[in-house]
């Protein structure tokens, strides 16, 4: 695309994405991190891949059987 392009107009689009940006919000990463840490804390007590699944949600335990390689 870029190449079907002469010099000005790819300045051109640069400018127009350089005021775009330059407008949008902007926070700190120390900010940033304590919200995702608030965030995933927040969801630790629900997670199975933490806490675990119980027997008589797991679909995957019970009778069904298993495989077994010989």
């Amino acid at each position: 695309m870029a190449r079907d392009m002469s010099d000005k107009e790819i300045l051109k689009m640069e400018l127009e994405q350089l005021k775009k940006e330059v407008s949008t919000p902007r926070t700190p990463v120390s900010t940033n991190c304590a919200e995702t840490i608030a965030f995933v804390e927040g969801l630790l007590p629900n997670d199975p891949l933490i806490k675990g699944v119980s027997d008589d949600k797991n679909p995957y335990k019970g009778d069904k059987g298993g495989c077994v390689i010989t």
